[in-house]
């Protein structure tokens, strides 16, 4: 059996909480990618979108940069992880200020697949071509191929 290859893609600093993704997230992990993209489009949950997103990015990079076959890619691996918190202040009653956070997200996904599968080069394709740019005789040059003269330029006082 050929050996998986992987890809990845990562989303950083997504503005949403870790674990409200991570609950989409857990919908469609160890899935097939065309089974978790139709998942992932008829659940009602914003951050779903921002996980079909690396995931679309993942499936791409694996078939572009690795040659992976789509039909059987499917998640390896899909983290939600903790980003970077921003501090904010609220206003509140009799002048006072209450702190609170607004959580991002980082999301890691993996995917893995087999390569795909390339024809092998037909032999008697290959010697009908060396055949046919070999008979052609070599063209001629002519002195009618040559470009015409351009004009000079006129001088300027």
């Amino acid at each position: 059996m050929a050996e998986l290859l992987t890809a990845q893609s990562v989303a950083k600093g997504v503005q949403y909480a870790p674990r409200k993704v991570s609950l989409v997230a857990g919908l469609v992990r160890g899935r097939t990618v065309a089974d978790a993209m139709i998942i992932l489009e008829h659940t009602p949950k914003r951050a779903a979108k921002i996980v079909a997103k690396a995931i679309s990015s993942a499936k791409a990079n694996a078939t572009n940069t690795h040659g992976i076959d789509e039909k059987d890619m499917f998640i390896e691996t899909l983290i939600v992880s903790a980003g970077p918190r921003l501090k904010r202040y609220r206003p509140a009653a009799h002048g006072r200020a209450l702190p609170f956070q607004k959580k991002t997200s980082h999301i890691t996904v993996i995917v893995a697949g087999n390569a795909k599968k390339k024809p092998a080069p037909k032999a008697a394709a290959a010697t009908a071509t060396v055949k046919s740019t070999t008979d052609k005789p070599a063209a001629k040059k002519t002195a009618a191929a040559k470009p015409a003269a351009t004009k000079p330029k006129k001088e300027t006082k």
